[in-house]
């Protein structure tokens, strides 16, 4: 298979010193719609999530609690490898940082940087954010304080391994503006050019170990440790079949850390002479009630709620659907509410219900003679084509966007045509509007299948017994028309129970 048909879709690895929150589940979400979006197209696909889990913090919280950092590291790696298990992604890697595997390729990586000449030892005096993990300048700061933490950084005097990054930022910006890397959305990328622009100076590869404590040795050098670039970054190499799968096609990441990979990752690249990730995706951040997110004002959403109080699919849509794929975006609980009933439970929900409780009573569940209706065949073949589109510029929202426009269309549909009256009044019209409505109904499955795989799968199950998501693709399936005249159908339970009032009913 060539590389043409491979695809290699990336999260970054989430840092552990706090347990799992929702706006990492967004992120494994958006980068598993994609994963299972290109294996539908018959790509042979390669999808890696994981945990970063060295550093000071990581000392520092295990050390406040009286264990060993990689003990403290394993129970936060597990609860991430529980939300990627129960938010149901289909990735082919878990990497954690510790893992033998990585450290060994870590350690290649350093000595790549170092024939490359592009290592070399220097005193550093400045401002470090134990909180971010990164050094700082004056002008980021807000009254003296990291605006994220809201606490000053701490002075540093040290001697350390740097990285010429300066070497590389005219091919890194060449790079981004003839987009062979590409930076989405438009914002993002203004934003790296204008940080280019100022001018890249080189950054700290290392730390002593007397200050970190807790990290990858440099090869070499065991009174320094390895800082968190050519560690964390590494991971997009280190446990997957290079010659297979890289570059990336995606990389998919939050705003925060959008320099890491769009400066120092590329420099890492161009020295180590590997081919530069074909995309970089950047999402933003979600609030909660319209505040940001804060355990003081307590409003984090803890996406295990969601799941164990809805089920995964519902949690999936909505970060899928209702948060903007490339923005910010806010979660509260009244806006799950009414997606949920709005679009799930009614737009989806209660469209097969109606139509597969008709098809029951007016044909014994088997599928009607098709009739002739260009006018859907027309609009399905529309919908498909701005779904691609919307995917193919990774705004998944959009995509879902046109999928409920379909699920719309449908329901007027019911409305307009009035099965049961023509039941009655014109028998002879009535099969054609049940077979385009059953029709409608799989084209909708198959389009959610990225998205909310469980019960896309319940709705497809339908018309083809026994059907699974895993390894099928969408090759032949997507035509409008093709389901079978005559052929009994399966069985539905409810899709979405409506929340009520007092909960779900």
């Amino acid at each position: 298979m060539s590389k043409e048909n491979r695809f290699y879709v990336t999260t970054s690895i989430a840092y552990v010193n706090a347990a799992p929150h929702v706006g990492f589940a967004m992120e494994m979400l958006q980068a598993d719609a994609i994963a299972r979006y290109r294996r539908l197209e018959g790509k042979e696909v390669f999808f890696l999530t994981g945990t970063d889990e060295h550093g000071l913090k990581i000392a520092q919280a295990a050390e406040s609690q009286g264990v060993w950092p990689q003990e403290f590291a394993n129970e936060i790696a597990a609860r991430f490898q529980d939300l990627a298990l129960r938010l149901g992604l289909s990735n082919d890697y878990f990497v954690r940082t510790t893992e033998e595997k990585h450290v060994a390729y870590a350690q290649e990586m350093w000595q790549k940087l170092e024939a490359a000449g592009d290592l070399y030892k220097s005193k550093y005096e400045g401002l470090y954010c134990v909180g971010c993990e990164k050094y700082m300048t004056e002008k980021e700061l807000v009254e003296g304080n990291c605006p994220l933490h809201q606490k000053p950084p701490q002075k540093v005097e040290e001697e350390n391994y740097f990285f010429r990054l300066s070497k590389y930022a005219g091919e890194i910006k060449a790079k981004i503006l003839s987009n062979e890397v590409l930076i989405v959305p438009e914002s993002r990328r203004n934003e790296v050019l204008s940080f280019l622009e100022e001018g890249v100076l080189d950054v700290s590869f290392s730390r002593p170990r007397q200050s970190v404590k807790w990290g990858i040795d440099i090869p070499g050098n065991p009174d320094q440790l390895m800082y968190v670039w050519c560690d964390a970054l590494t991971n997009y190499l280190s446990v997957i079949d290079r010659e297979k799968f890289w570059p990336a096609d995606v990389h998919l990441i939050g705003k925060d850390i959008l320099r890491f990979h769009a400066v120092i990752w590329l420099g890492m690249l161009l020295s180590a002479s590997f081919e530069l990730p074909r995309a970089i995706m950047v999402h933003g951040y979600i609030t909660s009630e319209g505040q940001k997110m804060s355990k003081s004002l307590g409003n984090v959403k803890d996406p295990f709620e969601y799941l164990d109080q809805y089920g995964r699919d519902a949690l999936r849509y909505f970060l899928l659907r209702e948060i903007p794929t490339l923005d910010d975006g806010d979660f509260s609980q009244q806006r799950f509410e009414i997606v949920y009933n709005d679009d799930l439970a009614n737009t989806y929900g209660n469209l097969v219900s109606r139509v597969l409780a008709m098809n029951r009573k007016y044909f014994q569940n088997f599928v009607p003679v098709a009739g002739d209706d260009e006018g859907f065949k027309l609009k399905v073949a529309q919908t498909w084509l701005d779904y691609e589109k919307f995917i193919d510029a990774c705004d998944l929202k959009k995509a879902l966007e046109a999928v409920l426009a379909l699920g719309f269309a449908a329901n007027k549909y019911v409305e307009d045509s009035k099965p049961w009256v023509l039941a009655k009044e014109n028998p002879d019209r009535l099969p054609a509007v049940l077979y385009n409505l059953l029709e409608l109904i799989r084209q909708l499955g198959l389009m959610l299948l990225p998205f909310i795989p469980d019960k896309s799968e319940q709705i497809l199950r339908i018309f083809e017994a026994g059907f699974e998501s895993r390894g099928f693709q969408w090759q032949g399936r997507k035509d409008w028309g093709l389901l079978q005249s005559g052929l009994e159908l399966g069985h539905c339970e409810v899709l979405f129970p409506k929340i009520g009032e007092e909960g779900k009913d």
